[in-house]
């Protein structure tokens, strides 16, 4: 069974698209899990609400001399600074010591990753919290770790359903704290639905003719989130052409490139521009603007995580819309996890949380929160 957390500014649920459908995939996704009740756009109350009941304050005293290994598959990920940075400044405020917890950078190599786990196994850490370089690499950390004795929270990069079944079947104390990157993608494609057929079918094709930026292929997010935008396009019964999907790896820079060349190549043909994150969003933007393109007038562009400048460039109306990727709600449900592994409470296999959608006119709170 999974335990759904929700999202701090989230105050309503929604029914998520789960139905496999034909998007500008590379490949087809993994099975995952989905969060059982994914919720929709809401309005945004204080940021300071906590995603999760926070564990038994009478544990804190216990927690101080505990350590706390932290795996980031990148440091330079906009979003995962974000991130880790929050989740530090929980960790702390529910009772850790800052020099025992230790975060390191993978530098997104998986074996520069392997040998941070390895060091944090010999240190003899209480509690791993692991964001990994690759999905795929799960079953070998898992057994790893498990072996070790040490309580495992996996974030933001979801393993697949069947490594999932194993902590279950195994009954280990190992869990993923996340959102549904499948809610993300029908987001960014209900946000073109909303402006109707008529205004992004510009050159009257009858088609909404896109081009798609991916992250990282090895990640589930970026498939999930290049197959349900597009998705939920065709559940509304609208006709799509793909003009390019390429891999940005969540560069900005890698992206404005691929944008670049797409605009040259298909000119005023490119109606929508879908990136998987908004550091690719950004890029894209910039080569939007250095064709001579206005977003909102001639084409339209939308990313995910709701960085402050992608925000920004929403109540601009530079940019169409973003998702927020809650990483308030996101870390502190991990550090919660955590906690409740080293209290002897333990958790369910799966704890999920809600995206939300940001356009204009929401873009404004979901920046004073984030800023």
């Amino acid at each position: 069974m999974k335990k759904k957390i929700l999202s701090a500014i989230l105050a309503t649920a929604m029914m998520a698209t789960i139905i496999t459908g034909c998007g500008g995939s590379n490949e087809q996704p993994a099975a995952a899990p989905v969060a059982q009740e994914p919720a929709a756009e809401a309005e945004a109350p204080a940021a300071e609400e906590p995603a999760a009941e926070a564990p038994a304050a009478e544990a804190s005293g216990s927690l101080a001399d505990k350590k706390v290994g932290v795996c980031i598959y990148q440091f330079s990920d906009n979003f995962m600074t974000l991130f880790r940075t929050e989740l530090e400044n929980y960790l702390i405020a529910q009772g850790f010591s800052k020099e025992n917890i230790n975060i390191v950078d993978g530098a997104n190599d998986q074996a520069t990753q392997s040998g941070q786990i390895d060091n944090f196994i010999a240190e003899g850490v209480d509690v791993l919290i692991i964001n990994p370089v690759n999905s795929s690499s799960a079953e070998t950390i898992t057994d790893k770790v498990v072996g070790a004795g040490i309580p495992l929270v996996y974030i933001n990069r979801e393993p697949v359903a069947d490594e999932e079944q194993r902590w279950a079947d195994n009954n280990w104390d190992v869990t993923y704290v996340g959102c549904d990157a499948r809610q993300s993608g029908t987001f960014q494609g209900e946000m073109i639905v909303d402006l109707g057929l008529d205004k992004v079918d510009m050159n009257g094709n009858g088609k909404v003719d896109y081009i798609m930026v991916e992250g990282d292929p090895e990640n589930v997010d970026a498939q999930y989130r290049t197959e349900f935008s597009v998705k939920a396009l065709t559940d509304a019964g609208w006709e799509v052409e793909c003009l390019s999907d390429q891999v940005g790896n969540w560069q900005q820079d890698q992206a404005q490139a691929i944008v670049a060349n797409a605009l040259a190549q298909y000119g005023n043909d490119v109606e929508v521009v879908f990136c998987n994150n908004d550091a690719m969003a950004l890029g894209a933007l910039q080569a939007i603007q250095a064709a001579d393109r206005k977003v909102g007038e001639d084409i339209y562009l939308v990313g995910v995580d709701a960085l402050s400048e992608a925000l920004e460039n929403v109540l601009a109306g530079t940019m169409t819309g973003t998702v927020f990727n809650d990483h308030f709600s996101q870390s502190h449900s991990a550090a919660d996890a955590a906690i409740n592994y080293l209290t002897g409470k333990g958790n369910e296999h799966y704890i999920g949380c809600d995206y939300v959608k940001v356009t204009q006119d929401k873009a404004q709170e979901v920046l004073d929160m984030v800023k």
